[in-house]
């Protein structure tokens, strides 16, 4: 069954459209318009910077965090390794959104509370675990993160 609209304007006539036909117009424009949204939600898919870091920024390479560590006076481990794998991954999440240094530090200490949480980071990264943990991740630390007036790391 199909029904018509018609209209009437003098210069054209009248006009008929099948709602048929116009509700076949009206959801094809939806899904192109949603097919458009979401794709611009969809991840972008890059290679990773170094193996075994999917999320590392694409300058950053594992030697150059071991030397930015050895000017710290820091010999990395398996768990140092780990936290820069849980920043580098925290930021790729995040990077269309501003970065608060606590969700940070409340991530951090969720993701090693098996260990101790952030007071074991402290003990790995005494410079900070975000601070010094982002320099060796080739990352930016958040505002507050660094406060060297005051002495503060975090």
């Amino acid at each position: 069954m199909f029904l018509f609209f018609c209209a009437t304007a003098p210069e054209l006539g009248r006009s008929c459209i099948e709602e048929d036909t116009f509700r076949f117009h009206s959801s094809f424009l939806q899904v192109t318009i949603m097919t458009s949204i979401q794709d611009a939600f969809q991840p972008v898919q890059r290679e990773p910077a170094a193996p075994g870091f999917p999320h590392a920024p694409p300058d950053w390479t594992r030697a150059r965090a071991e030397q930015i560590a050895q000017q710290e006076h820091l010999i990395l481990g398996d768990d140092h390794w780990a936290v820069v794998r849980g920043l580098q991954e925290f930021f790729a999440r995040h990077e269309d959104e501003p970065l608060h240094l606590r969700d940070l530090s409340d991530a951090l200490d969720e993701k090693f509370h098996y260990k101790g949480g952030i007071k074991y980071l402290y003990t790995l990264l005494p410079g900070g675990p975000i601070a010094q943990g982002c320099r060796l991740a080739g990352l930016e630390p958040p505002a507050g993160s660094v406060d060297p007036g005051f002495g503060s790391v975090a």
